[in-house]
């Protein structure tokens, strides 16, 4: 079983960007060509691909459409979608357009049964995202911190259907402090969905160490800064994750 590396495309004002522990205000921008660095990953030899509408998941709709549609005709491979996606409507709308997974984050909290119908009308397709700070549920952008763990939100989950958990430590987003292997792992074991791993990717040796678990139903790992700013070589990684 190969741990599958998700390249980050974060959107901010049509612009690639990437925050340090989720705050706008600390963006770097890393490009003002969305659907071009998309390409850069494929011809590196990625096949799945996660993209964030950073400026949707605060506003609770899209905001970065023109980007996202632009990435999607791009990538030949799987794109997976996250950010201020909270109606149904809008979740038909992504994958009409060719998106493979949906993700869903603040509305997983607040209105468990829309993840439910939607995972249900859509099989396969819904991911939810436990995006965490010390432990406890972050919604809305990372802005509002719940009084819910990661590990109780993802186990309401467990019959629903859902592909998979996206599990970020919101703490280590962005900051190259190493992903948090033990949360991840223990997050993993602790419910029957495949949990993807999200925040602080440093180099080839967290690809490594997380896909030695991926028999413990680490699924994968997306990573962002790490690539963009050359710490990490994306067909290494990708090499690494399925050797192991």
């Amino acid at each position: 079983m190969s741990l599958i590396v998700f390249p980050a495309i974060d959107l901010k004002a049509g612009q690639v960007v990437r925050l340090a522990e989720g705050d706008m205000a600390r963006a770097t921008v890393y490009g003002d060509d969305p659907a071009a660095q998309a390409a850069k990953f494929a011809d590196a030899g990625a096949g799945h691909l996660h993209v964030v509408d950073l400026d949707g998941a605060f506003a609770g709709e899209s905001v970065n459409g023109d980007a996202v549609r632009q990435i999607v005709t791009t990538f030949p491979g799987h794109v997976q979608l996250g950010g201020g996606i909270r109606t149904p409507e809008a979740v038909a709308a992504w994958f009409d357009l060719g998106v493979a997974r949906v993700v869903i984050g603040t509305a997983a909290l607040e209105n468990p049964d829309f993840v439910r119908d939607m995972a249900r009308d859509f099989p396969g397709g819904i991911v939810v995202a436990v995006d965490a700070k010390d432990g406890m549920v972050a919604t809305k952008g990372w802005a509002d911190v719940s009084t819910v763990s990661a590990t109780d939100l993802a186990r309401r989950f467990e019959d629903a259907g859902v592909a998979a958990v996206l599990f970020t430590d919101v703490g280590r987003d962005g900051m190259l402090k190493g992903c948090n292997v033990e949360a991840t792992v223990d997050l993993a074991r602790s419910v029957d969905i495949p949990v993807i791993a999200s925040g602080g990717v440093k180099g080839i040796a967290d690809i490594h160490v997380l896909a030695l678990h991926a028999g413990d139903g680490v699924e994968g790992v997306i990573t962002g800064r790490a690539l963009y700013d050359g710490r990490l070589d994306l067909a290494a990684a990708l090499s690494v994750a399925s050797a192991a």
